[in-house]
């Protein structure tokens, strides 16, 4: 077989395992073909050849998701990061060129992205038109490796040992509040036990399914408490209008909270049960080869408090 054919053939079986690999990774063939800029049926046609010329199905299909097999998993597990390992190089060239780009995603909730990404990054947007950032807003736990994310956000205490973690936040404190007319009506708890008398706004949370234990602590004494109440939500601004609107007590951290304690609009209960806790950080893989663009977002995201 001469040369040509060689390269032909390589390069058409590291398409049909990126499709492949895009394919499992997606979990739906549109959001695949979406991504790689083909066609769906395109893309089927692609991967169904693969799994011809190896013999052996890779992908389980129904009508409502696709999901790999056995050796589908096998298969993902051997080349997935592969294919991560050449992106990240040839974002690394970027180093090379007069001005970094690249596009950088990270996974957040919408008050950090709002209150601190967006404030930090405008200003290296302007600078480094080249590059690119995508925000994806989600209430639960994303892996950020298997989901291709570059970083994510989350509390210093949720994330894993083997990640960089980077502050880019203060510590926190949690804060219990309501309307003061809500307080006026029912009373001001003096303890966390009084809240199970009160009218309390509940926090569904989405990777857990189950409802938000409110946590206390005051001078090494820890108290978990089970709320009740006419409401429940799964993100954080509904809440906020709840009890601006009287119609109970909420837990949330108090930097989400603090305009409206300043301005009398809410009331402050059980400060001195609330301590403070690690607050806001970027994390990301530890052996992650950061492109120029990446370093760049991390930098400008750091707290220097």
């Amino acid at each position: 077989m001469d040369g040509a054919r060689l390269a032909a053939m390589a390069r058409r079986n590291l398409n049909d395992l990126l499709a492949f690999v895009t394919v499992a990774r997606e979990g739906s063939f549109t959001r695949a073909a979406a991504a790689l800029g083909v066609t769906q049926s395109a893309l089927s046609q692609t991967v169904r050849a693969l799994e011809e010329r190896l013999q052996i199905r890779l992908l389980t299909r129904t009508t409502r998701s696709v999901s790999p097999t056995a050796a589908g998993e096998r298969l993902m597990q051997a080349i997935g990061h592969r294919f991560d390992e050449i992106e990240a190089e040839l974002d690394a060239l970027t180093a090379l060129r007069d001005k970094p780009g690249g596009t950088v995603r990270i996974t957040c909730g919408d008050y950090m992205l709002q209150s601190t990404l967006l404030p930090r990054l405008a200003p290296l947007l302007l600078a480094y038109p080249d590059i690119c950032m995508e925000f994806d807003v989600y209430y639960g736990f994303r892996d950020i490796v298997a989901e291709r994310f570059d970083a994510g956000v989350r509390l210093g205490s949720t994330i894993d040992k083997d990640m960089i973690a980077v502050p880019i936040g203060p510590p926190l404190r949690m804060a219990v509040v309501s309307s003061p007319g809500y307080f006026a009506e029912h009373g001001i708890p003096k303890n966390p036990q009084d809240l199970m008398a009160h009218r309390c706004i509940n926090q569904r949370m989405v990777t857990s399914g189950g409802l938000y234990v409110w946590e206390f602590e005051r001078r090494g004494r820890k108290m978990n408490v089970r709320v009740d109440g006419p409401l429940i939500f799964n993100t954080t601004q509904p809440q906020i209008d709840a009890y601006l609107a009287g119609l109970g007590i909420t837990l949330l951290p108090e930097d989400e909270v603090m305009p409206w304690i300043q301005s009398g609009q809410l009331q402050r209960v059980l400060e001195d049960w609330c301590p403070r806790f690690d607050g806001h950080h970027l994390y990301y893989p530890s052996r992650r080869q950061p492109s120029p663009a990446f370093s760049l977002v991390v930098d400008a995201l750091r707290w220097r408090g």
